[in-house]
């Protein structure tokens, strides 16, 4: 995945992870770090390095949860809003790259989402 959506980032200035976090916002903007890793199968050793670049180039701010201090949310600045609009085009462009449809990428990435949530859970015993 990462080698097909490069060439599609790069000129956006993000990398494949980042742009997974960027959907992430997208979908749900003020989400938990912890939140992050449940839906990108990331730990928070791979995440914090991701969010520190990302705050670094102002895409985004790291806060406290007022409710409870040791969770820590991350909000799109407006320069992240920005790049996130631009980014919204990269689903058709990768669909136009691989002569597929928007409905069938979108599709598909339905269906890889629900294979990666299936391999995720745990195996149930046998009767």
């Amino acid at each position: 995945m990462t080698r097909l959506y490069k060439p599609l980032l790069e000129p956006l200035g993000l990398t494949y992870p980042q742009y997974l976090e960027m959907q992430a916002l997208r979908a749900r903007d003020g989400l938990a770090v912890g939140e992050f890793g449940e839906q990108l199968s990331l730990d928070s050793g791979t995440l914090t390095p991701l969010f520190k670049r990302q705050q670094a180039a102002g895409l985004l701010g790291r806060l406290r949860d007022t409710a409870d201090q040791r969770r820590v949310r991350a909000r799109l600045s407006r320069k992240g809003r920005a790049l996130r609009a631009r980014a919204a085009a990269v689903p058709l462009q990768l669909a136009e790259a691989s002569d597929c449809t928007a409905d069938e990428v979108t599709r598909l990435a339905g269906q890889l989402h629900a294979l990666h949530q299936r391999l995720g859970r745990p195996a149930t015993p046998p009767p």
